[in-house]
């Protein structure tokens, strides 16, 4: 996979919020989304900003919103007021046809829609819908904090998951730096989620462009 179509989405969970504007505006020029991440403390023992915050934020970036939470389809309308293109939730919280219409949902308000997958979770776990999302998340991580070391292990779910579906966006977060991003690349990742590593450099396009390889 050429380099050149890797999308990297900086994760605004790992900027200092105390200057939120000014970290937006740090890595506008050399990234492709702005991904927010959204924690209720429930799905997920963290709890992070909402729409109300996340909205005051001005980028030209596409916002992507990470559900990590226990009712996504009660959260989708204030993040696509506050102005969100992607949307994904959690496979492991969504089932059966309240997965369509959660998609269907998130597409009829004018985003597109993904469905995330923990470490532990089985690629299986989404082939009901798997043809119908816009965006395949594959954590690299367990959700709910930045810093964590990269799991190998999924990229092996990231190498399947791109040799059944040849055409799906697949995004992976947790541990994403230059060392893990050319093996993520390389496994079929073409949309790359990084926090710690991105907010955590001197140089923020020299980080982002290592990212790209």
């Amino acid at each position: 996979m050429s380099t050149n179509s890797i999308i990297i989405a900086p994760s605004i969970l790992s900027a200092d919020f105390s200057k939120l504007q000014d970290e937006v505006d740090s890595i506008e020029k050399f990234s492709d989304w702005l991904q927010v991440d959204v924690m209720d403390g429930h799905f997920v023992p963290n709890l992070s900003f909402g729409a109300p915050v996340a909205k005051w934020m001005k980028t030209d970036l596409l916002i992507d919103i990470h559900l990590m939470v226990a009712n996504p389809a009660d959260r989708v309308d204030e993040f696509i007021a506050m102005g969100a293109k992607n949307i994904t939730f959690h496979a492991e919280v969504v089932e059966g046809t309240d997965r369509t219409a959660l998609i269907q949902k998130i597409r009829d308000a004018g985003a597109t829609a993904g469905i995330a997958i923990n470490p532990e979770t089985p690629l299986s776990a989404v082939d009901d819908v798997v043809g119908d999302i816009d965006l395949l998340l594959v954590m690299s991580v367990h959700p709910g904090f930045g810093g964590q070391s990269f799991i190998t292990d999924v990229l092996d779910k990231v190498r399947a998951a791109h040799a059944a579906h040849p055409d799906l966006m697949i995004q992976m977060d947790g541990g994403v730096d230059d060392k893990t991003a050319p093996d993520c690349i390389a496994a079929g990742a073409n949309n790359l989620v990084s926090g710690s590593y991105i907010f955590g450099a001197e140089d923020r396009e020299e980080a982002i462009a290592a990212l790209r390889g």
